[in-house]
Formats: structure tokens, sequence, C-alpha cells
């Protein structure tokens, strides 16, 4: 196993390297999306509607928010469970997604779309969320903000550390 310094957003031959189970720090520019957002996003790209934000090697953590303390940029963040984003995820992939932060098991549907795409599924440390609050340096809500704590914020980190799931190439620690 292995351990990278990466910027997302993310080049096909930087993720290309990457196996089940290495270590992946990020920095730079992720999304935050959950289910009622990738509802609306697959539905943007079904319809021809422009989306809020270009999905070219980008990545989408499907985080679990909780409230901001004062002072602070954002409360505990740990990855929520992917399976929910399960019907959305390969069309977002089709469209140049890069990477998804969750946790837990995906569809073989799923898993064979990251492959197809020379994309990489990545978890963060489950049940450390206040720890990956800390690699944050600054949160914007960029699109639907009717839906709340569902809507799209754009996070900037600086080495959030994440495991490689499903590499793509077969690779596969769940």
């Amino acid at each position: 196993m292995s351990i990278y310094y990466m910027t997302s957003p993310f080049k096909n031959e930087d993720l290309a390297k990457l196996r089940a189970g290495d270590t992946v720090f990020i920095s730079g520019d992720i999304y935050v999306a959950r289910d009622a957002a990738h509802k609306r996003i697959y539905e943007a790209i079904k319809n021809g509607v422009p989306l809020p934000f270009g999905l070219q090697g980008q990545t989408i953590y499907y985080m679990g928010p909780t409230p901001t303390r004062p002072g602070n940029i954002i409360g505990s963040c740990g990855p929520t469970t992917s399976s929910r984003m399960d019907k959305y995820t390969p069309l977002l992939l089709e469209n140049g997604l890069k990477a998804v932060i969750g946790k837990g098991a995906l569809s073989s549907e799923v898993n064979k779309a990251f492959k197809d795409n020379g994309a990489v599924y990545l978890t963060a440390l489950g049940g450390c969320g206040a720890l990956v609050a800390q690699n944050v340096r600054s949160r914007k809500t960029v699109a639907y903000g009717d839906l709340g704590a569902e809507a799209i914020l754009l996070l900037t980190v600086t080495d959030m550390q994440t495991v490689v799931v499903l590499d793509n190439a077969d690779g596969d620690i769940i």
C-alpha cells in the first residue's frame, strides 16, 4: 500500500496509479452532495439543463454534516452511506466525475461504472468527522440552498485523509 498527496480536481493519469488500500491525502476543492442534490443533478443531466458546477475531474463527498459551532468553518463532517446515491452515480461518472468519498459497499453496477470511467471510490475515516473538519479551509454553498443540509457545498481542503476502496483496475477492499 502506498501513500499519495493529490490535488482535486483529478487527472486520469493520477488516478490510474491508485490501488485499493492506498492512502490519499487530498488538497484542493471538493463538492459535498447527498441524495436530494444528486437527484437534481441527475435530472439536470437527463434534461440537458446546465449544472451548477462542472463535473470534469471533480470529487463529490457524501458528507453527513453537523451544526457548525461559532468561529468554526464547519461542524463534524464524516462520510455518509454511499449506496443511497447508487442510482445516480453511473450517470455522474459518465459525465466526468472522477472520485467519490463516502462509506460502505456499492452495487456491482456502480463498481463497474467506476472502472469504466477511470474513477475511484474513496472513504474518509468514519466516526472521525471532527478530525476531517480540521482539514477544511473554507466552505461555500454553491447550489440548491433550498435543500438546507442537502445543498451542494464547495469545500477547500488540505491533506484530507482518505483510503482507496475501489480503484479503476478491479481492486476493491470491501
